[in-house]
């Protein structure tokens, strides 16, 4: 059996290091991806990947995201949310463009819909200011989060999208 993984890029492309999901995404359609993963940017349109989340029914799905958490910028980090997606209080969403993955899974779950497994490839940012483009640190992260993306993608696949290892670091 073939699992339904979507890999969701998103983020901001003119806040710097918040465009990562987008650039991750983008190179990601140049991959070797497993049958049954789709690719999408979301940039800023949370609304819409809550709606493609509740209508595909995806068995996994992977957030790549700019996603601080005190490391040295361009600190890649894997995170299983599965169950804090599930757990999470549903709230009105403030701004559907501008959603993170939390208000994201918050919508969806507001709007009838479970999540399946949740994975969050975040990297650490070093500048989101108003501009364009990564920062070195984050843009020599890109082609290791390409890496990790497929790794996750292939080992939903293979399990049927219930059981993805926690990787971190």
């Amino acid at each position: 059996m073939t699992a339904r993984v979507l890999v969701a890029g998103i983020g901001n492309v003119f806040l710097g290091d918040d465009g990562f999901g987008v650039e991750v995404a983008s190179r990601l359609r140049e991959a070797d991806l497993p049958r049954g993963t789709v690719v999408g940017d979301y940039g800023i349109s949370g609304m819409h990947l809550a709606y493609d989340l509740l209508d595909a029914g995806y068995e996994t799905t992977i957030f790549v995201d700019a996603a601080p958490r005190g490391d040295p910028p361009g600190t890649l980090s894997v995170l299983d949310v599965t169950e804090a997606a599930r757990q999470a209080p549903v709230e009105e969403p403030a701004d559907a463009h501008g959603m993170t993955p939390a208000a994201v899974l918050s919508l969806l779950r507001r709007l009838g819909g479970v999540p399946g497994r949740v994975l969050v490839v975040g990297c650490e940012p070093a500048d989101t200011g108003e501009r364009i483009g990564l920062s070195p640190a984050v843009e020599a992260a890109v082609e290791n989060a390409v890496w990790r993306v497929v790794e996750l993608a292939g080992t939903a696949v293979e399990r049927g999208g219930a059981d993805v290892s926690r990787h971190s670091g």
